[in-house]
């Protein structure tokens, strides 16, 4: 079945949901309700989602990959040169089982540790 599952075209965009549910379900349980959004630049850089909790903020992005490389951080790292002062790090969720440091400014975690 999770070989299936990796074949399906829109299997990232599907995680990339289940993470936006999981974390809109979090945000219900707290007093001070943090913020979430997406980013998208006139270049076309994206990040999936920002979560923003007063100054800081964590850029998010969401691999259906069990493999996971330098390169697919590059978004996050430019979002955290682009902050430096709000954005101390970036989080790369992806379907391996290794918590790894991708980057200076960019870990990348199992998305079952975080759901």
């Amino acid at each position: 079945e999770a070989e299936a599952l990796g074949r399906e075209p829109n299997v990232g965009v599907w995680l990339e949901n289940l993470v936006l549910n999981d974390l809109l379900a979090w945000r219900e349980t707290e007093i001070i309700k943090p913020g979430l959004f997406f980013r998208r630049t006139v270049t076309g850089e994206e990040v999936d989602l920002v979560l923003e909790r007063g100054k800081r903020v964590l850029p998010i992005e969401v691999k259906a990959a069990r493999n996971v490389r330098v390169s697919d951080a590059r978004a996050l790292d430019a979002f955290c040169a682009e902050f430096p002062r709000r954005a101390a790090c970036g989080l790369l969720l992806y379907d391996g089982r290794d918590i790894l440091r991708l980057t200076k400014t960019t870990v990348a975690a199992p998305l079952g540790s975080v759901l």
